[in-house]
């Protein structure tokens, strides 16, 4: 597992919020967290916002 997968998993809520803030066209409903499907979870994420998954890490390690 890796450090970002352990991020996502112990500070869900705070990084959806703010991820809520800074991409407002993501919905509660793409941002539903399953333990075990993080990279899914970035994936659609980066598909919604057109971002890499790197920049997406990165945004979410500075959170």
């Amino acid at each position: 597992m890796s450090a970002i997968e352990d991020k996502i998993r112990g500070n869900w809520n705070q990084i959806k919020g703010k991820l809520k803030e800074e991409y407002g066209e993501l919905t509660d409903d793409e941002l539903i967290y399953e333990e075990g499907k993080e990279n899914q979870l970035l994936g659609k994420i980066q598909e919604k916002t057109g971002k890499t998954k790197e920049e997406l890490k990165s945004f979410i390690d500075s959170i």
